[in-house]
């Protein structure tokens, strides 16, 4: 597992800087983990509550979400916060201590977690990581507007290498765990309008905008994404 803090707003990612953080501005803190979690005593870390909270679910349950929240008090722990039990929220998300904001994913050999304290520039921060695998055609229909479906069948075509359906979500994925904490109601996928940049003509990592269509605390909200060791992560910041 690592944790890093940035010293750079939306640095390009590099070998020496992890997936999640390489997509973070100045002030975030992320920390994740690779791997299935088999090896890692992660329920066991878990604090009473979260223990208790967990006690009936199945084994896949119970490693996924102890794993975010042993990633979640490492970046807590860098911003100086002491370890506090991280409960689930009416549509899942976790509670966080007075002055943070910050989100947490998991998927298939991965999770992450990322906390900020908020102020000019960060007022909320969303994260999401899919397997980098094809998007079922009946699922990309159902959470994109002719118009994203149309941009990602041309970047499909002009940069083969990345699975953008798929990417698609996981960028929708992040910008609701972004809006449901500041506005508490849901968005629909067709709420928000997706656009990417890659960063150059062969690279798998680039810029994302989303347009949102509902009224609400904020319009839009930027970030980046990057596909590496098989997954595909993004993190979008109000």
């Amino acid at each position: 597992m690592t944790t890093r803090q940035h010293t750079d707003v939306l640095p390009r990612p590099s070998p020496a800087t992890t997936l999640m953080a390489s997509l973070l501005p100045a002030r975030a803190v992320a920390a994740e983990a690779f791997g299935d979690g088999r090896d890692e005593d992660w329920f066991g870390q878990l604090l009473p509550a979260e223990a208790r909270l967990m006690a009936g679910a199945g084994e896949k349950r119970r490693r996924d979400f102890a794993g975010v929240r042993v990633c979640a008090r490492r970046a807590l722990r860098t911003l100086g916060y002491p370890p506090v039990p991280l409960l689930p929220g009416p549509r899942g998300e976790p509670r966080w201590p007075d002055g943070v904001v910050g989100s947490l994913t998991h998927c298939a050999g991965y999770r992450a977690a990322v906390v900020a304290r908020p102020g000019p520039g960060l007022a909320g921060v969303g994260i999401d990581a899919e397997p980098h695998a094809p998007l079922d055609a009946d699922v990309l229909e159902m959470v994109a507007s002719p118009a994203e479906r149309a941009h990602v069948a041309l970047l499909a075509r002009t940069r083969p290498g990345v699975h953008w359906g798929r990417l698609l979500f996981c960028v929708k994925e992040a910008v609701f765990k972004a809006w449901y904490p500041a506005a508490r109601c849901e968005l629909g996928f067709l709420e928000a309008e997706v656009r990417f940049t890659p960063d150059g003509p062969h690279s798998a990592y680039g810029t994302v905008t989303a347009t949102l269509t509902r009224a609400g605390p904020f319009t839009a909200v930027s970030g980046r994404w990057r596909v590496a060791g098989g997954v595909i992560a993004t993190a979008v910041v109000i």
